[in-house]
């Protein structure tokens, strides 16, 4: 397998170190084979150490969970599932073109906890044609029915370049009025703290403790290796490459990866690091910032915090609640 020769090339690029985290996902994973997943871990351990408590997620497709699937995740290391739900009405997900129903859904959850998973996460999308409160309040009253540990929220993008962008632009489908999606998005935040949830990062909500450890390490700018054609890696200093997205010239070379790379610049640290530190409640550091890009970005901040769409506090300055809503276009503003 081309994949377990790069892990095994790349072993000496974590010296001294041990993973916290190992996510699966970035396609299909629930579609490997037991014998696939058993290779790729048996390539993980035998070249990575991991600490003791790592935290080691695999996406899923809720038509892909089978008893059989279950049973050969509890051979591996996993610990944590992503499920991409999208939603629970049975419409909307035809109009996604997603292969599970919501019954198939529901069933999916209920066997990953009946075998033992406990930290489950699932995907809900708000902000689909045709969506209303009504139908957004039922999908999110399902996942918390369902007894899982987190949830992320994404509102619905057009990207240029998607069938679903293609549609639009022919008046085949109409964007939801941005009014509903922010009542959409302020009536999870508000279910979410009424059940003691926690709003760890935009999109992202928690149980107590169970907050996605891989997914902050990147919000944090800790080094990260990435497997796979296309994957993306992290030095957590001013270095990251990718690999060559072709599949062919992947498998060729998989025994001795060829890389793109960038370095980054200072602004583009600067850039990066308020992209991402935004995203958490504490926000920016003031005093993580030198003298010069402190002073750049309280007055780029400026009109924000003057219209609450950004707070200060003890040399912090974060998304309010209002904000959040509309964190691109705030961070667009602080870029340099």
């Amino acid at each position: 397998m081309a994949l377990q020769r790069e892990i095994r090339a790349r072993r000496d690029e974590l010296p001294n170190a041990r993973a916290r985290t190992i996510y699966i996902g970035g396609g299909t994973p629930s579609q490997l084979s037991s014998i696939q997943l058993r290779d790729i871990f048996e390539a993980l351990l035998a070249n990575f150490e991991l600490e003791p408590q790592a935290e080691v997620t695999v996406e899923a497709n809720p038509e892909d969970v089978t008893a059989d699937w279950l049973a050969a995740l509890r051979d591996t290391p996993v610990n944590r599932i992503s499920m991409g739900v999208q939603t629970f009405h049975n419409d909307l997900l035809r109009f996604l073109h997603r292969r599970h129903d919501a019954r198939r859904a529901v069933k999916a959850v209920e066997q990953c906890l009946a075998a033992g998973f406990r930290n489950l996460s699932i995907d809900l999308i708000y902000g689909l044609p045709g969506q209303d409160m009504t139908a957004w309040r039922q999908d999110v009253a399902q996942a918390f029915e369902l007894d899982v540990t987190h949830l992320s929220a994404y509102a619905l993008m057009f990207e240029e370049g998607t069938a679903l962008y293609d549609m639009r632009q022919k008046g085949a489908v109409r964007e939801a009025d941005e009014e509903l999606s922010l009542d959409m998005y302020c009536w999870l935040q508000d279910e979410a703290a009424r059940r003691g949830w926690e709003h760890y990062e935009i999109s992202n909500f928690c149980r107590p403790g169970f907050f996605s450890r891989h997914n902050k390490s990147y919000w944090l700018g800790l080094p990260y290796l990435g497997f796979g054609p296309g994957a993306h890696s992290y030095d957590g200093q001013r270095v990251r490459r990718w690999n060559y997205a072709d599949l062919k010239d992947y498998v060729r070379d998989a025994g001795n990866p060829r890389f793109e790379s960038e370095t980054l610049s200072d602004d583009e640290l600067y850039n990066e690091y308020v992209m991402t530190r935004l995203r958490l409640p504490e926000g920016v550091d003031l005093t993580a910032l030198s003298t010069e890009n402190r002073t750049y970005f309280l007055r780029m901040a400026q009109p924000h915090i003057d219209g609450n769409r950004l707070t200060f506090s003890e040399n912090h300055v974060s998304l309010s609640r209002i904000g959040l809503f509309v964190s691109n276009d705030i961070i667009s503003d602080l870029m340099r």
